[in-house]
């Protein structure tokens, strides 16, 4: 944002340095007598003398220069420093200040450039009556144009910037996007002197063009990849191309005229698009999801490989481990903590599957559940005293016999753990599970207590949750739905993954 602003007032000031330029420069480079000729005949009409300086220059520099700093004051320090930081006592002073400035020195500047109405006006009065007039007109129009901007900037930061521009589709449409009219452009450039009948023409096939590769790539093509059907893709392509085709034919019939003529060029048109557009379509859509699938298997090299690091480093004599465990169980039973006894089992099993099967590609989901229904036990034991903690666990294992890669699930309870338990506020944590044949649906609910903006994880979600979307995109791209909302209380997470 403070780079965008930045570059906004270097616009300005370049913008005001140019205008500059051109005055003076107009001032030097002409005769005194042709521009007293040129900027005074009104004050020769009504008999009045005229000084291109005094009643020209000067008055236009004046008004040039004071919108220039009113735009810098109020864009660099005023809204940034006040009124974005909802200082309103301090931001509406200084801006009604701005305002009142530009007023007055508008209304001086024009008492000069408008200094022939002396010979209109009966009085001083109404010269002045008049200035006054249209500096209020011009403060009012400055500012609605000023303000009309900073809504389409912050329309443009807080949607299209942040839903769009960032996005990683934009990044690639962007460039075809860019790239298709830079051909337009170049079609239309050609035809500039064949007449605006055969530019419109040109255009029309051009954005036909345009419009196939689009469709093709993002439609089509993802369709034939999964049906498989030559027959299909190209009736769907015929489908598609035909509408668009008659448009152009309509339209050439009523630029031109041209009769059966349209029959053979609609042909030629048809031609190109099978033989050229779509074979060259194909293969950029292959390409391109090549280069998708070798990214995607180097990032799953890379993280089984640092996963398999991280394994080895804490992995230390687990047999001393679980013995150590059994040995504490034991005496918990033998001492009659049946509470600790259970805690330390489940401590066990879930280290179990740590060691065992975390480093698998994909286990059954109801070791998951079990890990999940481990973990959440002994957070029961951990919150036992506090009556205004509530724990709900929904699971149901219906239908549920699928596979799926290991720790997808506990990143979610965890920071549901992590920021939604409270000693004394009451917290509620819900956890739900279901299956379908081929889909599982994961929902986690908390409350939100912790100052988050402390905690050492900047990111708002955890980095456990940004990995698990990371894990989710290479795992299961195009095969689940993740929604994550926050409110300042609450926090929700639904999952849903498709099981193929």
């Amino acid at each position: 944002m403070n780079r965008f602003r930045k570059t906004e007032l270097a616009i300005a000031t370049g913008l005001y340095l140019l205008i500059i330029f051109m005055l003076v420069s107009n001032s030097i480079s002409n005769n005194v007598f042709e521009l007293q000729h040129e900027y005074g005949y009104k004050f020769d009409q009504y008999h009045q003398v005229f000084d291109y300086y005094k009643h020209y220059l000067l008055p236009i520099l004046a008004h040039v220069t004071i919108i220039y700093l009113a735009f810098v004051f109020i864009h660099a320090r005023v809204v940034p420093e006040y009124l974005e930081r909802q200082r309103w006592f301090l931001g509406v002073l200084f801006t009604g200040i701005v305002c009142g400035t530009v007023f007055l020195v508008i209304m001086i500047s024009y008492t000069w450039y408008y200094g022939y109405l002396f010979g209109v006006y009966n009085t001083v009065r109404g010269v002045y009556t008049h200035c006054v007039k249209q500096a209020f007109i011009l403060t009012i129009f400055y500012s609605t144009v000023y303000i009309l901007y900073y809504a389409c900037r912050r329309l443009y930061f807080d949607f299209v910037f942040k839903q769009i521009i960032q996005q990683s589709w934009f990044r690639e449409r962007k460039i075809e996007v860019t790239v298709m009219l830079t051909i337009i452009g170049f079609v239309l450039l050609s035809a500039a002197t064949k007449g605006p009948a055969v530019m419109l023409i040109l255009l029309a096939i051009s954005v036909f063009y345009c419009y196939v590769y689009f469709i093709c790539e993002y439609k089509v093509f993802p369709r034939f990849e999964i049906h498989q059907r030559k027959s299909e893709m190209i009736r769907e392509i015929s489908v598609i191309s035909l509408p668009a085709l008659m448009l152009i034919g309509l339209l050439m019939l009523l630029a031109h005229r041209l009769g059966p003529a349209i029959f053979f060029i609609m042909l030629a048109i048809y031609a190109v698009e099978g033989i050229i557009i779509v074979p060259i379509t194909w293969w950029i859509y292959k390409a391109r999801h090549q280069r998708v699938a070798e990214f995607k298997g180097l990032q799953k090299a890379l993280d089984h490989s640092e996963a398999g690091l991280d394994f080895l480093r804490w992995q230390i004599n687990p047999h001393f481990l679980f013995n150590a465990l059994n040995t504490l169980y034991g005496t918990a039973l033998i001492e009659r903590a049946t509470a600790t006894g259970e805690g330390i089992q489940k401590l066990g099993d879930m280290m179990r599957f740590m060691l065992h099967d975390n480093v698998l590609p994909t286990i059954p989901l109801d070791k998951e559940i079990a890990y999940l229904q481990n973990y959440i036990v002994l957070q029961r034991l951990r919150t036992k005293g506090s009556p205004d903690i509530l724990i709900e666990v929904n699971i149901n294992e219906t239908n549920c016999e699928h596979e799926i890669a290991p720790m997808l699930l506990i990143p979610f309870v965890e920071n549901a753990f992590k920021y939604g338990v409270s000693q004394r506020n009451k917290s509620r944590i819900t956890v739900s599970l279901s299956c379908t044949a081929d889909k599982i649906y994961f929902d986690v609910y908390n409350t939100i207590h912790l100052n988050r903006s402390q905690d050492v994880e900047n990111d708002s979600m955890g980095i456990g949750l940004n990995n698990v979307r990371q894990r989710l995109a290479l795992l299961y791209p195009d095969k689940h739905e993740l929604s994550i909302r926050e409110t300042g209380t609450e926090f929700f997470v639904h999952l849903t993954i498709q099981i193929v």
